[in-house]
């Protein structure tokens, strides 16, 4: 009897573990999802950086002459970052001379000679979900090293 009566005064709290379910999910669950959908985004920028400056880095290694390179390798690197579904009109394509980082990119001109090394570096813009397009300051860099066959027809 005891018990119902208990019972009977918490009635006027019903459906109150819903709303402050609710609540929660609210305040914790969907900045955790926005969270992890920037995060991820963040992730694929990088592995399209990384992807597109080796497969650029190919393009440019195999290419009879610098300017046949240059183009070839522009277009491995943009399909390499579409592959990523990341938006291809942002990609970045450099060269650093040999030993030089991503920071000493964009002055080198690869020559092409037979045992020559550079690097290659792309930089991809990667876009935050719910973020304005002008907000461009997340860039991802991929440096490929490309060291020229020593035995090709010069």
């Amino acid at each position: 009897m005891w018990l119902r009566a208990r019972l009977g005064s918490l009635a006027g709290e019903r459906g109150s573990a819903l709303v402050e379910f609710a609540f929660i999910a609210v305040v914790v669950f969907v900045p955790l999802v926005y969270v992890v959908a920037g995060f991820s985004a963040v992730q694929r920028g990088v592995f399209a950086s990384t992807a597109a400056a080796r497969e650029a880095g190919r393009a440019m290694g195999t290419a009879p002459d610098p300017a046949t390179g240059a183009a070839r390798a522009q277009a491995a690197a943009r399909l390499a970052v579409q592959d990523q579904s990341v938006d291809a009109g942002d990609v970045l394509v450099a060269y650093a001379p040999p030993g030089a980082g991503c920071d000493a990119a964009g002055g080198y001109a690869p020559t092409l000679t037979p045992g020559e090394e550079f690097s290659v570096c792309v930089t991809v813009t990667v876009r935050i979900p719910l973020l304005p397009e002008f907000v461009d300051a997340n860039t991802a860099t991929g440096q490929f090293v490309v060291e020229r066959d020593r035995y090709v027809d010069a």
